[in-house]
């Protein structure tokens, strides 16, 4: 449910509307005009705090593997700024346009980091050989920057016209919304909401820091990682002889994914939780008492379940967007016909035209192909074969992103390395470099849309959200590859070490190294969840467009719980379903249950998910660091 100054189409009007219709909508309805957004002081804060999130991001990454969303986190530390400048009367508040395009600005320079986490440091550990930072800069501003293009394209058609959620996004929106709202009262309301919900899961995450407790002298009142952990001081509940807690089975106290989860809608949600129980209870037990995967941790499992998992995302986001070819034709068809003085597009004079997409796709790929030749030794045709990859993982990735908030890049370049394995069998260089274009331009892609959602509900231009994104890149990567290559000091010995654990790496590493023999290393059981992912992603989008959107499970949700722990895909669909369940229960609009939990709730999980994230990261940082 949206805030009072948000308006919306109804689930109906998204479905029986033409593309047409909801635009002219948005422009009478929705649309800002000539509101500040995009300026010189929401650009200037926008890159600075981002090269602050970027490093924090950088860091989490580097330890953990995940790059944590920092578009709520954005929001409410430069509305904040602002709002404490403007009572020292050294400038006046920003408008909220401005304040989502600085948020955009953040939010694009936490996200670049992702090559820095994965292929990037990959590529040294197989050659031995430490890439120049100068190389790393553009490599990884031009991969950005190819994201940039493939995603715009495709904004009409997910944003405009499917409407989806891009709950990130959605909440960012949200909480925009409820801090610059006209009813002040409203507005402190909801203020209060988000605090309470960030206090909660800031303090929740305090306490579960045995460390932080251990220093404070309150190593009594530690909150343990997981709810289920006394349990394992009785008893050790097990799947054909495998601990539970190997299978990523358990409730973590942390309610950040919950928050997270109460974005979602609930066919997604229960699909998650549905895919994930199949996968854990069920295929990977089993698998592993019969040593097809051969060890009981959660990079094992995921080295086999991921194969089905992405399978299945990539049929059924593939399926959906062709489904409808009408759109795709005409998209260019726009570029190659003349004129028709008849036709009719209400939003082009602030769209991004599409002659730029035609032009620096095939201009910035063919600097991508060139420079991953040049500096990496992609041969020539390998590199061009990449760039209509990324296109068709993009479409994946946003799917998810669109869905769920949770972009699937690990899953998608492994589908790349399996096919660099099969086109260039041997060459682990390759495979990885290959598997970083479509992985992270499909990332930045997906979190462009993540960011174009806020601006499209409040009425922003989407040409500034274009400009600010790539702000954005420049101001993130002009900051953490240095201190990246500050970490390792040109010791690559250090990568998987306690220092710099880089997970993500790691895994990518793995996977090269098993697929440059061939598609024959996968597993008899493993080809098989190809197969049957890729077909049953087809049939459930089918049975979704039969029952136009009724079928109650989502191809995207059920795939995507293959590549995550069983942990998170538990605690999103509980957090969908206790707000599921406040909307049955509260009915009254003026009950204290309605309003926080019904009518805020995009505010309430937006606190949870930020304060939660803040303090995780604090703390990181301090018990790496001050408390090492």
């Amino acid at each position: 449910m949206a805030g009072p100054g948000i308006k919306e189409l109804t689930d109906d009007q998204v479905r029986e509307m033409t593309l047409e219709q909801k635009d002219e909508w948005w422009l009478k309805n929705v649309y800002q005009g000539d509101m500040p957004q995009l300026n010189l002081r929401s650009a200037l804060t926008g890159m600075l705090l981002g090269m602050v999130l970027c490093l924090t991001n950088l860091y989490v990454g580097i330890k953990t593997g995940w790059t944590l969303g920092v578009g709520i986190t954005s929001v409410i530390l430069s509305f904040a700024l602002f709002k404490v400048l403007a009572r020292l009367k050294i400038g006046k508040e920003m408008t909220i346009l401005e304040n989502n395009a600085m948020q955009s600005i953040a939010t694009s320079a936490g996200y670049m980091t992702a090559p820095l986490m994965a292929s990037i440091p990959a590529y040294m550990m197989v050659t031995g050989q430490v890439i120049p930072m100068w190389q790393c800069f553009w490599w990884i501003i031009v991969l950005s920057l190819l994201g940039v293009l493939f995603a715009f394209p495709l904004k009409k058609r997910y944003i405009n016209d499917e409407q989806m959620p891009f709950p990130e996004g959605r909440a960012a929106a949200i909480v925009l919304d409820g801090l610059h709202g006209d009813d002040e009262r409203e507005g402190l309301f909801k203020a209060k909401i988000l605090l309470y919900g960030a206090g909660l899961s800031g303090l929740i995450e305090l306490l579960r820091s045995e460390k932080m407790m251990e220093t404070l002298k309150l190593k009594f009142i530690t909150l343990p990682e997981y709810w289920d952990s006394f349990i394992y001081k009785f008893a050790t509940p097990k799947i054909f002889d495998t601990p539970l807690k190997d299978l990523t089975i358990q409730m973590e106290t942390s309610i950040v994914m919950m928050g997270t989860g109460g974005l979602m809608n609930m066919k997604t949600a229960m699909s998650l939780l549905l895919g994930g129980f199949i996968n854990y209870f069920i295929l990977a037990p089993y698998f592993i008492s019969t040593g097809v995967i051969a060890h009981a941790t959660f990079k094992s499992i995921t080295m086999w379940s991921l194969w089905g998992g992405a399978a299945m995302m990539t049929t059924a986001s593939l399926y959906s967007f062709f489904s409808k070819p009408g759109m795709i034709l005409e998209s260019f068809k726009k570029i190659t016909r003349k004129k028709d003085k008849n036709a009719h597009d209400p939003l082009k004079n602030i769209e991004l035209p599409m002659w730029i997409f035609v032009v620096g796709i095939p201009i910035i790929g063919f600097i991508t192909v060139y420079l991953g030749h040049t500096w990496f030794g992609v041969h020539y045709i390998l590199g061009i074969i990449a760039i209509p990859l990324v296109f068709v993982f993009t479409l994946i990735a946003v799917t998810s992103t669109g869905l769920t908030a949770i972009t699937p890049g690990g899953a998608l370049g492994k589908l790349t390395q399996i096919t660099y394995s099969v086109l260039s069998p041997g060459n682990i260089p390759t495979n990885l470099m290959t598997a970083g274009i479509t992985s992270e331009v499909s990332l930045n892609a997906s979190n462009l849309l993540m960011d174009i959602k806020p601006s499209y509900m409040l009425g922003g231009k989407p040409r500034h959200q274009a400009i600010g994104h790539v702000l954005g890149i420049f101001a993130g990567a002009i900051i953490a590859v240095p201190v990246f290559y500050s970490l390792f000091h040109n010791d690559i010995s250090l990568f998987t070490s306690e220092k710099l654990p880089l997970p993500g790496a790691s895994i990518w590493k793995a996977v090269a190294e098993v697929l440059t023999k061939g598609l024959s290393t996968l597993h008899p059981t493993a080809q098989w969840a190809v197969l049957i992912g890729a077909v049953l992603g087809i049939v459930f989008e089918i049975l979704n467009k039969r029952t136009k959107g009724r079928f109650p499970i989502s191809a995207v949700g059920f795939g995507l719980a293959f590549v995550l722990q069983f942990t998170n895909s538990l605690a999103m669909a509980i957090g969908a379903l206790v707000f599921w369940l406040a909307r049955q229960n509260y009915k009254d609009e003026k009950s204290l249950g309605f309003r926080v939990l019904v009518a805020n709730q995009e505010t309430l999980c937006a606190g949870v998910i930020a304060g939660g994230s803040i303090i995780g990261i604090v703390l990181i940082i301090l018990e790496n660091i001050v408390l090492a």
